[in-house]
């Protein structure tokens, strides 16, 4: 059976998120200290977002419940993000996000993982129900995108692994930005960053994953941000190459949910998001193939069958519960129509 979104799972995510966005403590900071005055707390460093453990889960906590809100805007936990979103994207506050990152030392803070998430969220904001909230956040939006622009060419190699600093994932959140405010300039950067970085891909065995801290498929996700940054026809021939035996069910590794041990171990807990961001990228691609291609019910099996391994474990230890529902989101609402 496909697993979609209803109001019963959405109040559930909600609920989640709002449970975390605001929670300071436990608390992993990335923080370079220029002096004895950049010792301080979360919520002094970055006043939104200062919860959800880490900066990044922070910022697509809030890209959750904005999504939330934009499909259940009557739902039950509706007025309680709108009294989030009023209190803290707020002028005052981004200037202080803005303020962390015009620090000489905060050059790569972030990058790429929490780049790509801060400009996803802009793209949600983008449109919405409450204009102030997307003009709030409009400096730091565009603080992102420069650093996009500035890195990007000089950026030889991309990151392949499966964690924080994977670039096609990155990318594949900028690309939506850059399509949905009409930036050519940043578009263009990122699909000649793709072409030189993954164009030449043939043949991929898959080999080394899942390594035991994955939360992304460096295959896939590859693959998902050419669907999303090549030319439909172009894509098609270069997916041919790249994946040649799916119709065998060939790598059989990407085929197999990882396997969690121990979900309060923070990085074997990746591993649960490994199989959601995993199915996302199954979904994503079967849509992406033609009607009357059988790889499309292969990919779809596979998509279901890493969900399925997944949904169960969004809450019930904090090392999962702050960050997986976001991945939940991106399977079952991103999707190419």
């Amino acid at each position: 059976m496909t697993i979609t979104l209803d109001i019963a799972l959405a109040e559930r995510l909600a609920a989640i998120a709002l449970g975390h966005v605001g929670r300071e403590y436990p608390n992993q900071i990335s923080h370079g200290l220029d002096g004895p005055q950049d010792a301080q707390v979360p919520s002094q460093l970055h006043p939104i977002f200062y919860g959800s453990y880490d900066w990044h889960s922070c910022v697509h906590g809030y890209w959750t419940l904005a999504r939330l809100l934009r499909l259940y805007p009557g739902m039950e936990n509706a007025d309680a993000i709108r009294r989030l979103f009023d209190t803290m994207l707020t002028t005052d506050k981004v200037a202080g996000e803005c303020a962390y990152f015009d620090r000489p030392s905060a050059r790569g803070y972030q990058r790429p993982y929490g780049w790509g998430w801060l400009l996803k969220l802009a793209t949600e904001l983008h449109g919405h129900e409450n204009a102030r909230w997307s003009a709030a956040l409009s400096p730091l939006t565009q603080r992102i995108v420069q650093r996009f622009i500035d890195f990007l060419p000089i950026a030889t190699y991309p990151v392949r692994v499966g964690t924080h600093f994977n670039t096609a994932f990155a990318m594949r959140l900028a690309a939506d930005y850059a399509e949905t405010v009409s930036d050519g300039e940043l578009l263009l950067l990122l699909q000649n960053a793709a072409l030189r970085w993954y164009g030449t891909d043939r043949d991929c065995t898959a080999w080394g994953e899942p390594s035991g801290d994955d939360f992304l498929s460096s295959t896939l996700i590859e693959a998902e941000c050419m669907r999303r940054l090549m030319p439909t026809r172009d894509f098609a021939d270069w997916f041919d190459g790249f994946l040649p035996d799916l119709c065998a069910s060939e790598p059989e590794v990407l085929f197999s949910p990882a396997r969690v041990s121990d979900r309060s171990d923070g990085k074997i807990a990746h591993l649960d998001g490994l199989n959601i961001s995993r199915a996302w990228c199954w979904r994503s691609l079967s849509a992406a193939l033609p009607a009357d291609d059988r790889r499309r019910d292969i990919l779809m099996r596979a998509a279901e069958a890493h969900l399925d391994a997944g949904l169960g474990h969004v809450a019930g230890d904090y090392m999962g519960e702050h960050w997986l529902a976001s991945y939940v989101m991106l399977a079952l609402t991103e999707i190419p129509a």
